[in-house]
């Protein structure tokens, strides 16, 4: 019997294991440990989050998305960015509560919930078209006019600012105050509509002999909630007709709305005088804030409208030089609207706390 020839390669090693072997490649380092190496008993890294996306939340990261798409002005973006990034916070810490088994009835839940269908009606992202304010953060005639939307608030702007008692910066000032009581109403309207929403479901899917049980532990701390609001939109309206008829008190305590709302606040809390002094010196230190604020945020509109000539200028290097400085105030807007917003949310928590006290 004939033998069979096999062709060896180098060193004697056969030609179709030598093949293998070359196909195969180097067995990876990580593998020389065995099932019982370092590498195989570490736990696989947690995937990155994608580029782009800037919330932990998957929904969030959405809503971001769309008012992306919408073409939102800078500022608006850097002001829900601040929302969503406190929206995110809170419903993070609601998590943590829930495994613990608190917030049983429900109403930590139901307040985030209001809260975010205010922040979605505010910027536009509820799929109403007339929900979205005027998207437009100058402050000339042309954006000023038509657009408060109430016909009370649009003849005592028109009467400040034909009266000839006000600067140019206290017009600015006294926009930003109609603006903000807009703003208040807006806000009102949508927790208004949601809590119908909420009786009319309570309504019918519940017995009437269970309805009164519910009002009184979860929907009695939201008329509560709206009280209150109506009480703040009310306050504003006739300090707004107090200004616009007689202009500004040159030994006025404050100048920004928010901050106005706060000091009148804690004027009626149940606060002694050492405590009103103290809050007083902080309101001041907010209101340099919202200042620094604006600031980057008049900024960044500018910058945004340099970016838009450099583009539409075929400039390359002017365009690239634009996108930076653009994303370092977008960026810087971004963490000083979050850390005013939570600010003010903290402030707002002390004095409805000691208003609460009182009753």
């Amino acid at each position: 019997m004939a033998s069979r020839r096999v062709w060896l390669g180098p060193r004697g090693v056969p030609a179709l294991l030598l093949l293998l072997l070359l196909l195969l490649g180097p067995r990876p380092a990580a593998s020389h440990g065995g099932k019982y190496s370092r590498e195989k008993n570490q736990p696989e890294p947690p995937l990155k989050r994608e580029s782009g996306e800037e919330f932990r939340m998957e929904k969030l990261n959405q809503l971001w998305e769309k008012a992306r798409r919408l073409h939102l002005a800078p500022v608006k973006l850097a002001e829900l960015h601040a929302d969503l990034k406190i929206q995110e916070r809170e419903e993070l810490a609601l998590k943590k509560l829930k495994v613990e088994g608190l917030d049983e009835d429900g109403e930590k839940e139901a307040r985030l919930r209001r809260s975010l269908s205010v922040i979605l009606a505010k910027y536009g992202l509820d799929g109403r078209k007339d929900a979205r304010q005027v998207d437009s953060n100058s402050l000339s005639d042309s954006s000023r006019e038509d657009s408060l939307d109430d016909p009370r608030l649009e003849k005592l702007w028109h009467k400040a600012k034909t009266s000839g008692k006000f600067s140019s910066e206290e017009l600015d000032r006294l926009w930003r105050e109609f603006v903000h009581h807009k703003e208040k109403v807006h806000e009102y309207n949508v927790l208004l509509e949601t809590l119908s929403r909420t009786e009319d479901i309570h309504e019918n899917v519940i017995s009437p002999s269970d309805l009164s049980s519910i009002k009184g532990e979860v929907l009695h701390s939201r008329h509560a909630e709206l009280k209150e609001q109506l009480r703040s939109i009310n306050q504003g309206l006739g300090h707004l007709r107090r200004v616009s008829h007689q202009g500004y008190d040159s030994e006025a305590e404050f100048e920004e709305p928010r901050v106005i709302d706060l000091w009148d606040l804690a004027k009626t809390a149940n606060l002694t005088e050492k405590e009103l002094e103290s809050f007083r010196e902080e309101l001041k230190h907010f209101e340099a804030k919202i200042e620094k604020h604006n600031h980057y945020q008049k900024q960044l509109e500018i910058s945004h409208e340099k970016l838009k000539h450099a583009e539409s200028m075929g400039d390359g290097e002017r365009v690239s030089r634009s996108k930076e400085k653009h994303a370092l105030l977008e960026g810087k807007t971004k963490e000083l609207g979050y850390t005013v917003k939570k600010h003010l949310q903290d402030l707002s928590s002390r004095i409805s706390r000691a208003r609460h006290n009182e009753l």
